[in-house]
């Protein structure tokens, strides 16, 4: 079984974008992580909004 692709989320507030497979190092976010290993609780380092505030972008 193929390991599943990596995946672009886009905050629809402010417009920032995580990217699974680089992560976001700054925010202690490892390259790699996915978005659902992200907990609940994280919000945009950008804006602040909540992870219900992104969607995922279609490649």
């Amino acid at each position: 079984m193929a390991d599943e692709a990596y995946k672009v989320w886009q905050c629809l507030n402010c417009g920032y974008i995580y990217d699974e497979e680089a992560g976001d190092p700054d925010e202690g976010l490892a390259p790699g992580t996915r978005w659902a290993d992200i907990p609940e609780d994280w919000i945009c380092p950008q804006c602040g909004s909540g992870k219900i505030d992104f969607e995922m972008v279609e490649m």
